[in-house]
């Protein structure tokens, strides 16, 4: 399992990312599985490389998605122009037979 670089990940393309970003976490169940059942790792930093690794993978999946929703949005939008809006007219309440 070797590092992965944010450089590597933004080149991959989407199947690649959802293939890799399977695999790691099918790894990482797997290294889990292994210090749960009392077992000595073999690197006993893998699992904390692994997660990292998610998450930059994650990371720049939510990037790409935030950056995709916001290109339409740079163009304009034109609003019809709109009434203020104006409160009814209310009859003053008096009190009858008050002290």
């Amino acid at each position: 399992m070797a590092l992965l670089r944010t450089k590597e990940i933004r080149s991959m393309d989407e199947k690649g990312r959802e293939a890799k970003l399977k695999e790691l976490r099918s790894e990482l169940m797997h290294e889990r599985g292994v210090a749960a059942m009392g077992g000595a790792p073999p690197s006993p930093g893998k699992i904390r490389a692994i997660r990292r690794s998610i998450a930059r993978m994650l990371t720049i999946l939510r990037e790409e998605e935030i950056a995709e929703a916001k290109a339409p949005a740079k163009k304009p939008a034109t609003k019809p122009p709109t009434k203020p809006a104006t409160k009814p007219a209310t009859k003053p309440t008096t009190k009858e037979g008050g002290t």
